[in-house]
């Protein structure tokens, strides 16, 4: 239901936020000041040793200075602790001493229906678990014994036996005074399209009760003891009380088990939940018949920023771990992801544990993997792409899968991490196709095919032209060209222009690493901190050993005359030049593209028309080294004539 902002504040204002918090944390006793609700402790969020958790009575908010979370009442109960929104709220009226409001008749019917097939639901549970312990069960007993269910497990969760009759249990219910219609609601019985008639939804099966996350039983998850059935597992059908995109199988226990810091871990059925937990992984949940869901991920997510999600090593586990990040990839949020844990073949959890015992699963949920390595391993399968067709398509799956990300945030960092990776996997093949190509193609002779002068090929005469270009000149140990200099110092003195041109920026290539790698950090940081100041972003790159490079490229601007970027400048025109030294350096990409294909071209083809291609590249290259006063060093040349470039 929708509650009330005054029925909230009400809330707030009565309850003090360091009662709440306090249930969780333990407050620093030298920092502290509980005369004045003004309480540290360390976060409850993040692992730290100095308390940098804030809870201010006052405000009535917590704020932690090292991770950023920060919130209310409800927050806190529905991010430490896991709650929904409306579990939250119960309890901490509560504890305020807040009576509930009233409902709408329809939902007061509503949930005293609920209440009523909650009360069916646990008759059920006690029929089956007597049934178990009953000789009709001894083959049931028998089952759990050879899969290693212990006695503990077997109370623990309730586990019980529908015995092979079509009655039993609806006999049971009605002598106990519940109607057909409540049995019926509550997926207990069924029937078939030819006969009205009803009987037991379950027969002959080993009985999982499953509970919502207030402890409730609300469906059943039945095991088949006979072979010749069409369901070896068969559920409850979907009722007002269960809904499998929203429940998870352990999912209570395991969540108050990850409030106490243990790993949420994802299997896929009943017996895997039951044989994790016995080794000790009290966080195991498993989704109940179905793949996993987003509405499952959510609910995992209120558990654990990164659960892990466990998949059998065989091809139908590969399948489904695939399914399932393509499913997580759109909904990752900052510090909200999943990891990937791969078993050995042919085993599932209670195979591996029972097998080699819990250090074996335990080296499993170890060794889990990112979800961008293993998106990366996905795609690539351990193998570079030889063809320059089959690269392209590599770096286009991989765009494709950081772009679906809704988060611009995080998408920019799978862009980042999957452009590193391109970078060094595919350095040996162009380093070695290089070193392949030697000195160029020796067909065109001494003479001087084609008009070129008798020094070399058309390849090495063009690509030196390019070279000793001003557009293009970087060399050796060059830390920045000019252009990326302007850039990176616009940036740092202006950092407010990040959020304006950034797909350009996450897009750009510079042709130098070490402002490649400051490109990269500014980005990152503007992205972390969406307010940054110029001197903070001074003070972070400084921090990140980038100080000595920034002064050396001031440097360098200032002699050559380039004020637009200095922060006593106008926004207005720190923008302008921005714009324009962007604009030169995609000019620049473009050239180099271009320039490699003419080559490729004209050593395939060594016709006129390539020929003259070559040459049109060649000369754009020389117009632009003769107005290079305009469009390179930003005055250098020139001076400063305008307030423009």
């Amino acid at each position: 239901m929708r509650f009330s902002d005054q029925f909230l504040e009400e809330i707030r204002q009565r309850l003090p936020i360091t009662q709440v918090v306090g249930e969780h944390v333990l407050w620093d006793k030298r920092k502290s000041q509980p005369g004045k609700g003004d309480m540290w402790a360390c976060c409850p969020f993040h692992a730290e040793k100095s308390p940098s958790f804030h809870a201010d009575d006052r405000r009535g908010i917590y704020h932690c200075f090292g991770c950023g979370a920060s919130g209310d009442h409800f927050r806190f109960l529905t991010e430490k602790a896991g709650m929904s929104f409306p579990e939250a709220v119960e309890k901490l009226a509560g504890m305020a001493g807040v009576a509930m409001p009233a409902r709408d008749e329809r939902t007061e019917q509503r949930e005293a229906a609920q209440k009523g097939l909650v009360e069916v639901m646990e008759l059920a549970a006690k029929y089956y678990e007597a049934a178990l312990s009953h000789n009709i069960g001894a083959r049931a007993r028998g089952y759990l014994f050879d899969r290693g269910v212990s006695a503990t497990s077997q109370t623990r969760f309730r586990i019980g036996f529908s015995p092979d009759s079509r009655n039993g249990l609806k006999e049971h219910l009605a002598a106990n005074g519940v109607s057909a219609q409540a049995m019926l609601d509550a997926g207990l019985v069924t029937s078939r399209d030819d006969d009205p008639l009803t009987y037991d939804r379950f027969r002959n099966r080993v009985m999982f009760p499953i509970t919502d996350f207030r402890g409730r039983i609300i469906a059943f998850g039945g095991r088949a003891l006979s072979a010749d059935v069409p369901a070896k597992y068969l559920n409850s059908p979907e009722t007002s009380l269960f809904s499998k995109r929203q429940t998870l199988y352990n999912g209570q226990s395991a969540r108050a088990a990850a409030r106490d810091g243990a790993t949420v871990i994802v299997v896929e059925g009943y017996l895997d939940v039951i044989a994790a937990v016995a080794a000790g992984f009290e966080g195991t949940v498993a989704p109940l018949g179905t793949a996993l869901t987003e509405e499952h991920l959510q609910l995992l997510w209120r558990m654990a920023e990164v659960p892990v999600l466990c998949f059998d090593g065989d091809k139908a586990g590969l399948k489904a771990a695939e399914r399932a990040m393509d499913m997580v990839l759109p909904h990752l949020k900052p510090g909200q992801t999943v990891k990937i844990a791969t078993l050995p073949e042919g085993q599932d959890p209670d195979d591996l544990i029972k097998a080699q015992g819990r250090q074996a699963f335990a080296e499993v949920i170890d060794k889990a993997r990112s979800l961008s390595d293993m998106l990366w391993s996905l795609e690539t399968g351990g193998l570079v792409p030889e063809a320059p067709e089959e690269r392209a398509a590599l770096q286009a799956r991989l765009r494709e899968r950081a772009n679906s990300i809704q988060d611009s945030t995080v998408r920019f960092h799978y862009q980042q991490a999957f452009d590193e990776k391109l970078k060094a996997f595919f350095a040996p093949i162009r380093q070695g196709r290089d070193n392949q190509r030697g000195g160029g193609r020796s067909g065109y002779g001494k003479s001087g095919a084609y008009g070129f002068p008798a020094r070399g090929t058309p390849r090495s005469v063009v690509s030196d032209t390019l070279r000793n270009s001003r557009l293009v000149r970087g060399g050796p140990g060059v830390e920045a060209t000019p252009r990326e200099a302007t850039i990176i110092q616009t940036l740092v003195n202006h950092p407010a222009l990040v959020e304006d041109k950034f797909e350009v920026l996450a897009a750009l290539d510079c042709e130098t690493p070490t402002a490649q790698k400051v490109l990269s950090d500014i980005l990152a940081l503007a992205v972390r901190h969406h307010d940054i100041s110029a001197p903070d972003m001074q003070a972070a790159l400084g921090a990140r050993g980038h100080g000595p490079v920034l002064d050396r490229m001031a440097e360098t601007l200032v002699r050559q005359g380039v004020w637009q970027v200095g922060s006593d400048t106008a926004l207005t025109d720190a923008e302008t030049g921005l714009s324009h030294a962007l604009a030169l350096h995609n000019k620049k990409v473009q050239l180099n593209r271009e320039l490699k294909a003419a080559e490729a071209a004209l050593g395939e083809d060594p016709s006129d028309e390539t020929f003259e291609r070559l040459r049109d590249i060649k000369n754009q290259i020389t117009t632009v080294d003769g107005t290079e006063a305009l469009i390179e060093g930003f005055g250098s040349l020139s001076g400063r004539a305008t307030r423009s470039f």
